[in-house]
């Protein structure tokens, strides 16, 4: 009988062994049962007849035989059919525990099994894993085609499959395919098929296990292998192998990169000293003696810097690291890395020197450094020992105290509590400091952090600010005085100015109004020749009047600067300078993009008239240069050099540098005066290029 696992569709039938012995035994029952039936009839009847003559009596004979037979083949039936139902009950037990073991296997086997039918690939039967894998009700899932389970776009390579199932159906088959959840999700199974038969049909018992879990850890380890891969790389580090018995050597990829070789595509193994190439004798020496030692035996612990040479001939320095180990079939292997530390060893060398010249700088730096601890001395430069007074090291271990005066104390103590950021620069105090004769300074205090003999301290640095604060007031006085001269002196050239336009103004008036005079006389002079004479002294008159207006008005400040710009006006006034000189005058004066502001134009005509003045009348040059340029960058610059006498900057100086040092700071320009007694003066001029911000059209406007 067939065996069904849930009660509802058969699973399987019974072994074709069972079913022919069944069928050979009701076979030879009904046979025996019919030849013993056949002769005692046979028999019986010929005997009845041999024997009694009577018809009455032979019927009767006929009846009592009759039910003799009934009551003989009842029994001889019963004891045929004993055996066979003792046989027959034995037989449905094992069925029944052989469909009671199927059941158990099926529906309680952990894993995903299907049933389909193999004709129509719909699923007959699932059991609980299936259905709880693939989030289908059991109700649900029956009568599915089993494409249900496969992702869209794998429809035709499931078709391939089921037709090359049909054409050999006891093919037993394993594939990997993702398989789809009903919620969407794609994951990778491994599938396991092998036919049965359902109800005399053909069809497929379909084991599922999940490979995505399994496949998700491969990816995950393949990553991590290409990390560490990567991170060799990166860190310039191969692993080696060496076998104590021969001596030769097995390396990985990375080793053949970092030594300038082409990997090999298969595993290689070498001479220890054929891949690794000394840099010198000595390094030979010492690799030949760790190649014994790694061969000997015993047990090995190896840390080395190795010198070795590149396949370009190129020095590397390396570490070599080994220890003693097994390979993966259990046999002694020394097992070691080799990493290229070229850089870390070079960067270490130049991280000394830089340590050495940092305490070289402490050393001679014109500032005090002092390390404290706990607010006491741990380390003071040459300086600080010099500065507070102490001889050699009798400063270490002193107080805070003794180095600060008493009313600075509280404030050099904040400072020394408060953490400093590291991107905070000039956290400094001025405070009242103490020298160990009890003499007092100003100083200038900065505060870090430092580690130093494995502690953390605090980095003072004292900066004596007595000669810069006598130099600092002194300074500011000066400034004071220079700015109030610098006031006064254009105070007084404007009041000049005013002064000298004033008298051109009235000696003009007074020459026009003897013009207009002498032009209504020769109105009424009625003799021709007075006439004319008196005409001619009017012309006269005018035109002498017309010339010092001209002369005097472009002395002052000259047309060209207004109406043409600066570079025309630098071309004028070094023109009427140098006519009449017979030093060489060298101008370059690039033409500007753009006009500068006024207060711009200005000063630099202003600095370069009094630059090209002071040249002709104290330098007593040959060649004087002019040049005035666009430098880029918002910047304008003059540059004015003769060859002169030159003079000692050091020493007194006139007003008329003052002046030209105050006009470009007044505008933020920078002025730059170079000289030096005989070897001439260099002027050098920067300023801001702002753009004019009155009309470009000014030519439009001139007479």
């Amino acid at each position: 009988m067939p065996l069904q696992p849930n009660g509802d569709t058969p699973m399987a039938t019974p072994s074709s062994g069972l079913g022919d012995a069944l069928r050979r035994e009701r076979r030879r029952v009904v046979l025996v049962y019919l030849l013993l039936a056949i002769a005692w009839v046979a028999s019986s009847d010929a005997a009845v007849y041999a024997i009694v003559a009577d018809p009455r009596q032979a019927a009767w004979l006929q009846t009592a035989k009759g039910l003799f037979f009934i009551f003989a083949s009842a029994t001889l039936l019963y004891l045929l059919l004993r055996p066979f139902g003792a046989n027959l009950l034995q037989v449905t037990t094992r069925l029944a525990a052989s469909d009671k073991r199927h059941r158990q296997a099926f529906v309680g086997n952990p894993g995903p099994v299907l049933i389909y039918d193999l004709q129509t690939a719909r699923i007959l039967d699932a059991n609980p894993s299936a259905c709880t894998l693939f989030g289908w009700e059991r109700e649900q899932l029956l009568g599915q085609p089993i494409g249900c389970l496969w992702p869209p776009g794998a429809e035709a390579q499931l078709d391939a499959k089921l037709e090359q199932l049909r054409e050999h159906p006891e093919q037993t088959c394993v594939l990997r395919s993702a398989l789809q959840l009903r919620d969407g999700t794609v994951r990778q199974m491994e599938l396991r098929s092998n036919a049965i038969d359902v109800d005399e049909r053909p069809a497929r018992l379909l084991i599922v296990i999940d490979r995505t879990a399994e496949d998700e850890a491969l990816a995950r380890r393949d990553q991590a292998l290409a990390r560490v891969e990567e991170a060799h790389e990166l860190a310039r580090i191969g692993a080696w192998q060496l076998d104590p018995a021969t001596g030769l050597a097995s390396f990985s990829r990375q080793v053949y990169l970092l030594l300038g070789r082409r990997p090999p595509q298969a595993r290689t193994w070498h001479r220890f000293d054929e891949l690794l190439v000394p840099a010198d004798a000595a390094t030979a020496a010492m690799t030949e003696q760790l190649l014994a030692g790694m061969s000997s035996g015993e047990p090995v612990h190896v840390d080395v810097l190795l010198p070795l040479l590149g396949m370009d001939g190129r020095p590397l320095m390396t570490h070599l690291r080994a220890e003693s180990g097994l390979d993966d079939a259990g046999r002694p292997r020394v097992l070691g890395t080799l990493q290229d530390v070229t850089e870390r060893e070079q960067s270490r060398r130049l991280l000394r020197e830089r340590e050495e010249q940092f305490r070289e700088l402490v050393r001679v730096l014109p500032d005090g450094v002092v390390i404290l601890s706990d607010e006491h001395v741990l380390y003071a430069n040459a300086f600080a020992v010099r500065l507070f007074g102490y001889d050699g090291h009798t400063l270490l271990g002193e107080p805070l105290q003794a180095l600060v005066a008493e009313s600075g104390l509280s404030s050099v103590r904040a400072l020394l509590r408060d953490r400093v950021p590291e991107d905070t620069a000039g956290h400094a105090i001025v405070s009242s400091m103490q020298r160990v004769d009890g003499s007092g300074f100003q100083a200038g205090l900065s505060v870090g952090e430092v580690r130093y003999g494995g502690r953390d301290c605090r980095l003072l640095i004292v900066r004596d600010l007595s000669d810069t604060e006598r130099t600092r007031i002194a300074l500011e006085n000066s400034n004071r005085e220079l700015h109030a001269m610098a006031g006064r002196l254009f105070s007084l050239q404007e009041d000049e100015r005013r002064a000298i336009s004033r008298d051109l103004h009235d000696d003009i008036g007074q020459a026009i109004t003897a013009i207009k005079l002498s032009a209504w006389a020769a109105l009424d002079e009625e003799d021709g020749a007075r006439r004319r004479e008196d005409l001619q002294q009017i012309v006269g008159l005018a035109d002498s009047t017309v010339g010092k207006l001209r002369d005097l008005s472009m002395l002052l400040r000259p047309p060209q600067l207004d109406a043409l710009g600066l570079e025309a006006a630098l071309r004028w006034q070094a023109g009427v300078l140098f006519r009449a000189s017979q030093t060489e005058l060298l101008a370059h004066i690039d033409t500007l993009p753009e006009r500068p502001d006024n207060a711009i134009e200005q000063a630099c005509f202003r600095i370069a008239q009094e630059s090209l003045t002071n040249a002709l009348r104290h330098a007593r040059a040959s060649q004087v240069l002019l040049h005035l340029r666009d430098i880029g960058q918002g910047r304008l610059h003059l540059q004015v050099r003769d060859d002169g006498e030159g003079f000692d900057p050091h020493g007194p100086r006139g007003l008329g540098l003052i002046v030209m040092r105050e006009r470009a700071q007044s505008v933020g320009g920078q002025l730059r005066i170079q000289s030096a007694p005989g070897e001439g003066t260099l002027i050098e001029l920067h300023l801001p290029y702002r753009v004019d911000t009155r009309s470009t059209h000014a030519l439009e406007h001139l007479p």
